[in-house]
């Protein structure tokens, strides 16, 4: 009968971990300073490239406060990836310091809405950041409560502590909050923020700073919202390669010396480029060719590594992205897809692809929806960065189309739905031919 492991057996295997441990942190000798190919980490000033004429615009606009005047409030628009965040934060930071030295009180509050669901819950996060800002603890409950007794919270909080205080609200278009209500969370919080210096409740100065990737995001905000915050608009545009690779060179030196061949770089800026302009893709791709080339025991960085972190980079983002979304509108990107494969460019016609989503929930004994609800629900997929639209006409007596264009590559999402075992019983030479066949009529 098998003995259990005394503790002289137990002490030999916790050294062996322990000796697996450093023995595969010696191994790993290629990056120095990871937190540099970290996407999200504010780096110095001098490693930011390729914004210049937003960094002098947004300081612009927030060096006020350094006289102790509000700052305007800002709306910071573009694709993911392009420094909006980043160039924000470093102007913040370094505002912050100004003020310290002349006994300002400037603080600044960042909340990421991607997973905040309500109003309510909004307001409590804010207060809650301000709490761990300052060094105490919300006054009221998170549930349970009405909105009107977390703002006052919320505001008791800003004026005992800050002079002047800057909200940045991220991705703020994917605070939706409850369906039923007139205008979406975002609109209201916005609307209440932005009135703020203006009402008896708060004797601080507020300034917001709103940041999305949605170009439309204003067109849900409420009038009165529109009337109380307007905004300075900064946009921001895709990297090019040029400033990828000026980007990626300003963060080489997480790597040890000479560890990176000449073709990293370039090769990873590229890939980013071809896809969104998206910094932090390319960042990802540098962080994770190096861990890749760790991993295999390379004594340096190379091309080959570069294009397998390209592969499990695509993969990743797109199951984070397709994890969470309806089994709908799985069906109408899984369609959209198969048919940019065969088309070559990476763009599908809307009609050709509802044709193929017809095939799919045939096929699969699945509820099926007109076409006007395919085409809504694939637009639905633009804020996740997958697709982009462009409607698209056929001649002059033929109407219009739109065209689905892809951001990664469609073969790279196909795989990865087809990890859903339903998608997976789709034939992938049946489904090839009835998607050639619609695109040869």
């Amino acid at each position: 009968m098998p003995m259990d492991p005394g503790p002289e057996e137990s002490s030999e295997t916790t050294g062996s971990i322990k000796d697996l441990i450093l023995e595969q942190d010696e191994a790993a000798s290629l990056i120095k300073n990871r937190s540099l190919l970290e996407p999200n980490e504010i780096v110095d000033e001098e490693r930011i490239v390729g914004r210049d004429s937003q960094l002098t615009e947004i300081t612009q606009h927030l060096r006020v406060a350094i006289s102790n005047e509000r700052p305007p409030n800002l709306l910071l628009y573009g694709p993911s990836g392009t420094g909006k965040s980043l160039i924000i934060n470093a102007v913040c930071q370094n505002i912050g310091e100004l003020c310290e030295s002349r006994d300002i009180r400037f603080g600044v509050i960042q909340m990421n809405c991607q997973n905040i669901g309500t109003l309510g819950a909004a307001v409590y996060e804010l207060a809650r950041k301000v709490g761990n800002d300052i060094g105490t603890t919300v006054d009221v409950p998170e549930h349970g409560v009405p909105n009107k007794k977390k703002w006052r919270e919320l505001y008791r909080l800003i004026n005992e502590h800050y002079d002047t205080v800057v909200f940045i609200l991220d991705e703020l278009d994917m605070l939706v909050g409850r369906r039923d209500k007139d205008e979406p969370a975002f609109s209201r919080l916005l609307y209440q923020l932005s009135r703020a210096g203006g009402t008896d409740e708060i004797t601080a100065q507020v300034s917001v700073t709103a940041i999305t990737n949605d170009t439309k995001m204003m067109e849900n905000v409420g009038s009165r919202a529109l009337s109380s915050f307007t905004p300075e608009d900064v946009h921001f545009s895709d990297y090019d390669a040029n400033q990828l690779r000026e980007i990626l060179r300003a963060r080489e030196d997480a790597f040890h010396e000479d560890v990176l061949s000449d073709d990293v770089i370039p090769l990873a800026a590229a890939f980013a480029a071809q896809t969104n302009g998206d910094a932090r893709q390319a960042i990802d791709l540098m962080r994770t060719a190096g861990s890749i080339a760790e991993k295999t025991g390379a004594n340096e960085v190379r091309e080959e590594h570069v294009r397998e972190a390209q592969d499990k980079v695509e993969k990743n983002r797109v199951l984070e992205v397709t994890r969470g979304i309806s089994t709908q509108k799985k069906l109408c990107l899984f369609a959209t897809a198969a048919v940019a494969c065969e088309t070559g460019t990476g763009a599908a016609k809307s009609p050709i692809g509802y044709r193929v989503y017809q095939y799919l929930t045939g096929t699969l004994d699945s509820d099926q929806y007109h076409q006007e609800t395919y085409v809504n629900k694939m637009k639905e997929l633009t804020t996740y960065s997958l697709v982009e639209t462009e409607r698209k006409s056929q001649g002059p007596h033929s109407g219009s189309y739109l065209e689905f264009t892809f951001g990664e590559n469609p073969k790279t999402i196909i795989e990865t739905l087809r990890e859903d075992s339903r998608l997976n019983d789709v034939h992938e030479d049946e489904l090839r031919t009835v998607v050639n066949a619609q695109l040869n009529q």
